[in-house]
């Protein structure tokens, strides 16, 4: 009988010991990786106060994680290609990739690496450093939830918004287009694919 009770109580504490690690298992955040191929930023900034200029950089990548049960402690990590500007203009897009501007052959990148993330009801804030043209900054960039679910190739996805205003000359970029072109509007659209 005491033999009994103590295989009882082994086999108990080893299914305990399995369910537990299979809750820690399940609780893990999930990892996506940015996919390049639908994710971008685009900037907007005034044009001499008489109309507004906008682009978009198209090489995107980095990594973000996310658990529904754990939602603050979401993060993410950026990289642009500042050479993957792309303002629809060959000549004007040679001058924002030099010296005046970005000066692409000396800051080939941009990046941006969260701290912490808040979130309520779809909709959250990530603040994070961001570093332009060799100089960083910690910001805060309101973000929207926009979707998440299977794709056709049996992947599984999650997608969502940004946006965030900057000042050039905090970033060292002061060539002058007026006063009213010293803000640039940012937007950000990141679609991830979970790590198998």
């Amino acid at each position: 009988m005491i033999k009994t009770s103590f295989l009882q109580w082994g086999m108990i504490l080893a299914l305990a010991l399995s369910l537990n690690l299979a809750t820690v298992s399940l609780a893990r955040a999930t990892v996506y990786d940015i996919d390049p191929d639908h994710s971008f930023i685009e900037f907007k900034i005034s044009h001499l106060g008489i109309s507004v200029l906008k682009g978009r950089f198209n090489t995107v990548k980095g990594s973000f994680e996310y658990d529904a049960q754990k939602a603050d402690a979401a993060s993410i990590q950026v990289e642009v290609d500042t050479n993957s500007l792309d303002s629809n203009h060959a000549k004007r897009d040679k001058h924002l990739r030099g010296s005046d501007f970005l000066d692409v052959e000396k800051f080939p990148t941009a990046s941006f690496k969260s701290v912490s993330y808040k979130e309520a009801g779809g909709k959250g804030v990530v603040t994070g450093d961001l570093t332009l043209h060799g100089v960083t900054h910690k910001v805060e960039i309101p973000v929207t939830f926009v979707g998440a679910g299977p794709d056709p190739w049996g992947g599984q996805r999650r997608g969502y918004e940004g946006r965030l205003e900057i000042k050039r000359s905090d970033y060292g970029i002061s060539y002058n287009l007026g006063p009213a072109a010293e803000t640039m509007t940012l937007e950000l659209f990141i679609e991830g694919i979970a790590r198998k």
